[in-house]
């Protein structure tokens, strides 16, 4: 059978989102986006969102759906992922899922585990930690009590090494050994999985030049915008790669040219992150992608196994 839920991850840069929006006109499908940092609204440049013109000509869920202001959870993406599976089935069309945020597909793939709840006084003081120590500080903190999970999380990433330290402060255990639990489990649905990878030389190029592109689209103007809102930006929206750089550059902190190097330098470790958590995701047809390969060719393979199963 065609398949009819399909998911398409791939590190920050793969060129995944095309293909998705590409295999979309093609099999009449909707899009989910599974991305931490769409979901956020007027956040846009940093965040590589579709043109708005591709998701006026396909519909695409989980993007816009909350102000940079509000905290957004992976629990909360997967209700609403849930729900977008179901209007979606109820149209009677196909579901393209595209991201490459690790641990919000292992939660579309597999559930939620039932982590421990959020303590927020301890948060709140992990936080404080991170601004006044540095988060090099916290991080550090991470590998000496949970380096399974350290290397699976890039060292910029300010929420989801502050969850680490609060699993282990309030259960005493690694949160990457509860992770663990997840390996045996089969996922809710039927998903066909394609994976792009390329070559980390040809993977840095493309984050080199999107940074660049980033900067000429007004990426600077559009941090600048968000600060002057009314409501000040969360510490998730905040602590965000190209939007952490770019408001300490606007705040003076640094120059645009070492705070433009330092958002290559942070994609590129997240990819790192990316293509280490991608190697736990079983079942994936998996393209290598070469240079000399355009679109059009990634989108020639892919239809081999979606319009095949």
């Amino acid at each position: 059978m065609k398949p009819d839920m399909l998911l398409i991850l791939g590190v920050t840069a793969s060129g995944k989102g095309r293909l998705a929006y590409s295999l979309a006109e093609l099999i009449d499908a909707e899009v989910i986006s599974v991305d931490s940092m769409k979901v956020y609204r007027r956040m846009d440049i940093g965040t590589s969102k579709p043109p708005k013109e591709m998701r006026e000509r396909i519909k695409h869920h989980l993007i816009d759906v909350v102000e940079p202001s509000e905290s957004f959870s992976v629990g909360t993406f997967v209700d609403l992922a849930y729900e977008a599976i179901a209007q979606i089935r109820r149209r009677k069309r196909k579901i393209i899922a595209v991201g490459g945020t690790a641990l919000y597909i292992k939660a579309l793939l597999y559930g939620l585990f039932e982590w421990p709840g959020a303590d927020e006084q301890l948060r709140a003081e992990l936080w404080a930690r991170a601004k006044d120590d540095g988060l090099q500080e916290l991080y550090r903190e991470l590998v000496k009590v949970d380096p399974a999970a350290a290397e699976h999380i890039s060292s910029n990433d300010a929420r989801r090494i502050i969850r680490a330290l609060e699993v282990y402060r309030i259960t005493g255990k690694a949160i990457s050994s509860l992770q663990q639990q997840f390996d045996a489990e089969k996922p809710k649905h039927d998903w066909t999985i394609i994976g792009l990878r390329r070559e980390k030389t040809a993977e840095s190029s493309r984050i080199n030049q999107r940074v660049k592109k980033m900067i000429a689209a007004g990426l600077i103007e559009e941090v600048k915008s968000l600060l002057a809102e009314e409501k000040p930006l969360s510490e998730q929206a905040r602590c965000a790669i190209s939007y952490a750089e770019i408001i300490d550059y606007v705040d003076g902190k640094t120059s645009l040219g070492d705070a433009t190097e330092l958002i290559k330098k942070n994609t590129r470790r997240l990819a790192k992150s990316q293509r280490t958590w991608f190697k736990r995701f079983k079942n994936v047809h998996w393209f290598d992608i070469k240079p000399e390969e355009s679109d059009e060719d990634i989108l020639g393979r892919a239809k081999k196994i979606v319009l095949s199963e």
